[in-house]
Order: structure tokens, then sequence, then C-alpha cells
């Protein structure tokens, strides 16, 4: 499926000139963008965030390593999808493979298949159980609509679940209040083209709303020789959101729908991946008069994956989630919930001399039931405790606990620890893959595999030392058992758990303000792995299958007004080499300028790579996509 550039911009301009015209007529006055500049340091630290007690603290409170992305902060970044967004997360490792496929985590363990981050979509898991990890390429957000995204690295298994081992990637929407008026925009880049449409408004019984459609495409990446790799795609999207609150009550209801294809295969022989899906959510919720907040959530999901040569999937999800803070025990804040997903998972061998899921059909549900208790012991000190009782299909039940503890010894400045216990409960692929779908196998499953282990121990301290600089620290120790192995045993390559292993690191980052106009970030993540296989065995491919990871990365941003409605922004990282398969260290530079045009309508341009004609980030040498420096042009307009 290549694309037709002129072909492809035509439809886009027809996109964006039919959603101007749908929306000229709209009263309603759209919502500006508020610049990162006008925020002090002192409101940033006063930023709400819900990831790690699943309540509303502000971020200088958290008992957690957890970065915030702003929606300006997406903005004035030039990001174009929700994987280049999430560069800007410092204790995140964000790789991309190819114009579609990124490998992201937190903590080691990458991979584009990486199982070991939970990513939520407004309260939505969006993992999938084939893997445990998540399609990057399914999650083309329209990014004007987000709030923020919450990155929190270790642990969050006592709330989160299974699979919420080395991090939370949280993106939390816009209400639809804060998106009244008409939005739309265009994008045009060397190898990135995009339109999207955006209207909300409220009704006359004060029911907010907004609908929004969005269309992406990509061109194909080159390898080192200048062949192209054949992954140009296009996705549609659209989406509808309406919500209400009164007498203490609020509700929400929104859906999605998404339907792209991605190409694959070679000249010789092509081919297209095709995905598609659609979600429906449900939340309604109750403030108590004694501080306390009832919480009830239900979502429907459905995906399906049809991709030549390998599989074709489908899967439904039915998921409810229940869960009540209640204060009203002194110096107590306890937070109780349960849940149930119903999860089908309908695949196609289409390939059966290449792979097998067997059984095709599986039923995989998980039920859930939580608690935790955050005490305030003194004037300064709180602990939390909780646990989290958790059961899956192949393992039944798994106990997740953990415990946090926060000293606010000064103002501005709290030192935390943490303890806990998570596992990642087996997925398909390590329970149900064979090769090929009859005996002899080459690879015959997992009967045996459990789920693996992590015991995180963190201890952190966070500080606003005067009004222009604030920082953060996390010391962390991960110990890992159970890890997943392959290994050869006579009947075939099997999936077991023979690796055990530790990593330790530090996640620091800071914020100074230069001046009223002039705000910088800096950051970085170093770490050290350690794995061994457990005596007696001798897992094919070493550790090299666990992940690759870099010991050390760097993160550099600088936000500067330079009045007259423009701005400029740069944006720096380092991230070291890869070990297996080698990937050569590498730094890449990006520069966005902005202009307000007039109010209602904002102009960029991005140069990314600056500093470089091109680099790899990730895949073996020879065939892996090489990352080009190129401009990308943005026409935002509101009414």
């Amino acid at each position: 499926m290549q694309i037709a550039p002129a072909r492809s911009m035509a439809g886009i301009a027809g996109i964006t000139l039919a959603a101007w015209t749908a929306c000229v007529p709209a009263l309603a006055q759209g919502q500006q963008s508020t610049s990162l500049v006008d925020l002090s340091l002192e409101q940033l630290a006063n930023i709400e965030v819900t990831s790690v007690s699943k309540r509303a603290q502000r971020l200088a409170d958290v008992a957690g390593s957890v970065y915030v992305i702003t929606a300006d902060d997406i903005r004035r970044s030039g990001a174009t999808s929700l994987p280049e967004a999430l560069r800007l997360a410092p204790n995140l490792h964000v790789a991309r493979a190819d114009a579609n496929q990124y490998a992201i985590s937190a903590r080691g363990f990458n991979s584009v298949i990486a199982n070991k981050m939970l990513v939520l979509v407004d309260g939505r898991t969006v993992y999938s159980p084939l893997f445990s990890g998540v399609f990057w390429e399914e999650r083309d957000l329209m990014l004007e609509d987000i709030d923020r995204i919450e990155v929190l690295s270790g642990s969050g298994g006592t709330l989160y679940g299974s699979n919420a081992v080395n991090g939370v990637i949280n993106v939390i929407k816009r209400q639809a209040s804060d998106t009244q008026g008409a939005l739309a925009t265009a994008l045009y880049g060397r190898d990135d083209r995009s339109a999207a449409a955006r209207y909300g408004g409220t009704t006359g019984s004060g029911i907010a709303y907004r609908v929004y459609a969005r269309r992406a495409e990509r061109d194909n990446t080159v390898n080192a020789s200048g062949q192209a790799v054949r992954d140009a795609s296009g996705m549609n999207r659209a989406g509808v959101r309406a919500e209400h609150s009164g007498g203490g009550q609020q509700w929400t209801l929104q859906a999605d729908a998404y339907d792209g294809r991605i190409d694959q295969g070679s000249v010789a022989a092509p081919s297209e991946r095709r995905l598609s899906g659609g979600n429906v959510l449900v939340r309604w919720s109750m403030d108590h008069t004694d501080g306390g907040r009832t919480q009830v959530q239900a979502y429907a999901d459905r995906t399906a994956r049809d991709q030549p040569g390998s599989i074709r999937d489908a899967i439904t999800t039915l998921d409810l989630d229940v869960q009540h803070l209640t204060r009203s025990f002194a110096n107590h804040q306890l937070l109780v919930g349960g849940g149930y997903r119903w999860l089908r998972d309908n695949a196609e061998n289409i390939a059966p001399q290449t792979l097998a899921l067997l059984p095709p059909q599986r039923h995989l549900d998980l039920a859930n039931i939580f608690a935790q208790d955050e005490i305030a012991v003194a004037e300064s000190v709180n602990v939390t405790v909780g646990a989290k009782l958790e059961r899956n299909a192949y393992t039944g039940v798994e106990f997740l606990p953990s415990a946090r503890v926060t000293w606010a010894f000064a103002p501005n400045h709290l030192l935390w620890a943490a303890a806990s216990r998570t596992v990642r409960a087996p997925a398909r692929v390590d329970r149900d893959y064979y090769s090929p779908a009859n005996p002899p196998y080459v690879i015959a499953g997992g009967a045996d595999f459990v789920s693996e282990v992590a015991r995180v121990f963190e201890a952190g301290y966070r500080a606003q030392p005067m009004a222009a600089l604030s920082w953060s620290l996390t010391l962390f120790h991960h110990r890992f058992s159970q890890l997943r192995s392959v290994d050869a045993t006579p009947g075939g390559l099997t999936v077991n758990n023979n690796f055990s292993g530790k990593l330790t690191g530090v996640e620091a980052w800071g914020s100074y303000r230069v001046s009223d106009s002039w705000k910088i970030n800096l950051g970085t993540t170093q770490m050290r792995e350690q794995f061994t296989a457990l005596a007696g065995t001798s897992p094919v491919g070493g550790s090299a299958q666990l992940g690759n990871d870099p010991r050390s990365r760097w993160n550099f941003g600088s936000s500067w007004d330079l009045g007259g409605g423009h701005e400029l922004d740069v944006t720096a990282r380092r991230v070291g080499g890869l070990p297996n398969p080698a990937v050569p260290a590498y730094s890449a530079v990006d520069v966005r300028w902005g202009w307000h045009v007039r109010p209602g309508m904002q102009f960029s341009v991005t140069v990314r790579n600056i500093n470089d004609p091109s680099h790899t980030e990730w895949g073996a040498g020879g065939a892996r996509a090489e990352l080009s420096r190129g401009a990308i042009a943005k026409l935002v307009w509101r009414q």
C-alpha cells in the first residue's frame, strides 16, 4: 500500500476543508492553549495525578516516581503520535523500530513486544493478551484531546494488577467541557501527513460533548542501503465523548473506532497488515460528604488484526471495575474495590506451517479484589499499605502487596520509599505458541510456564527549594525470578521460567525557570541489569531474549516565548548503545518554531534530527530502519 503523496494530501485537504466549513458557524468559544511558561513551578508541582493511588493527589506529595507530560508539553514538542510524545518522559526508553512500531518500556526489558508496562487510555487497559504488551501502531490518538500523560515507573500491581511490573502509562484525555467549539488541524512532513477535526458543544440539559475524526498517513522508512522497508501506513480514527455533572455525581460516555492498513512483505511479494477495532466506555462517580468517592466503570472493546503470513486474530473484552474511597476513619483514607474482565480471543491460524496458537480460541477471564489504606501516622508522615488478589486463567490467584511511606520533613521537600511484589502473568505466546501447528514441533508451547515475579524496592526525594527550581530523584532496585526463557528439549523448543536477575538504577529530572519566558528541563536514567540462567539450564539465545536496553539515557528540553506570539522549543536526547542486537548510541535534537498567527490560529515548523542526517534506534543491522532528518509543518485552527 504505497501512498501517493499528491493523492493523499488532496484527501487530507478535503477533510480539513469539510471540517472548517462545518465548524465555522459554531458559536461556542474554543479554549486557547496555555503556554507552559505561563505556569509557575509551584503550579506544576500542584498538578493532580491519579496513577499512584487511584485518587487525585498533588504531584509534589506522591510516593512514586511519576513524570507528567502536559498537553502543552505535547504541543510544544512537535510530536505527531503518542509514542513520539512519550519521548518527553525521562523515565521511559522509546525506540522507533519502523514507520509504525515502537519499543517502549521503563526500567529495562524493552522490545517491540515489551510485556512489563501497563498502558491505560482514560481508564481502559489497552495491552494485548497475545503477548501482554501494546501494539503501538493501533494507538493513533488525536493528541489535541490529551490533557496529560502520567508515566509511573516502578510497580503498580496493587492497584492495576499483573503486568504493571515496571510501570504504568496513563493517558488521560480532556473533558468534553474543556473542548468546546471547533478545531481543525493539518500536518505535512517528509514522511508524515495527517488531518483532524473536532467539534464540542453543550446541550440544553447541560450535557457536554465532542466528536472527532482523524486521518494519518506515513511513508515507508528505508534501511542503510536506501531500500524501502515497506511499512507505509494509513490510519482512520473517529470518536465521541459526552459527560454531565451535578449534585455530586458525574457520568461519562465515550466511544472510539479505528481502521488501518500497514504495508509488509517485500517488493516481490507485497501484502498488507489490517487493523481495526472499537470501544465503548461508561463511567459514573459520586462524591460523598466525608470526602470519599465511589466510582463504577464498564467498557466493551473489540480488536481485529489480520497479519498475512502470521495470524488473524479477534479479541473481545468486557470489563467492569468498582472502587470506593472512604475517609470516615480518623487519619485514614481507605480505598477498596474489585473488578471482572471477560475476555475471548479467537485466533485463526492462517500460516500453520509457520506458527499457530493452540487451542485457537481461549477464554482469558480475570477477576480481582484490592484494598489500600493511607494512614497519617504523624503530621508530616504518611504510610500506605495495600494488597490485591487477582485470579487469571493460567496460574490462578496471584498476591500483589505493596507498602509506601512519605515524610515531608520540610516545606516543599518530600522523602519517600516503597516496596512491592508484582507479577507478569502468562500470555498466549507463553503457553499456546507452537511452530508448526502439528508435530514434530520446532516450538512446542509452554505448558509449564508460570508468572514472572518482581520484587521492587524504591526510595525517592522530591523538592522545590526555590520558586524557580524543582527536581525529583529516585533510586530503584528490582529482583526478578521465574523470568521467561526458551529452552531446547527433545520435543522441540519450549517456553519456561529459567532466568532470574536484578536491576539497579537511578532516575532523576529537574526543571528550572531561567526567566518569566524561558524554562529548561533535564532528565536522566542510569541502570545496570544482571541476569543468570538457573543451574543446569542453558536457555537458547541467552539473556538477550529478555530485552535490549541502554545503560544510560539523557533528556533535555527548552521552552522559550520569544514575544510577538512566537515560540522556540528545543528537545534533545542522548541514548546509549543497545547490546544485542547491537545498535550504536545516538543523539537527536529536534527544534520547533511556533507562531500564534492570530487568536484561534497557530502555525509551527518542527525539524527532527537537526544534528544528524539519520540514525537507527532499533533492530538488527542491515534491515533496520534509518530515521532521517525531516521537517514538519502544522496548522491548528480553533473557533
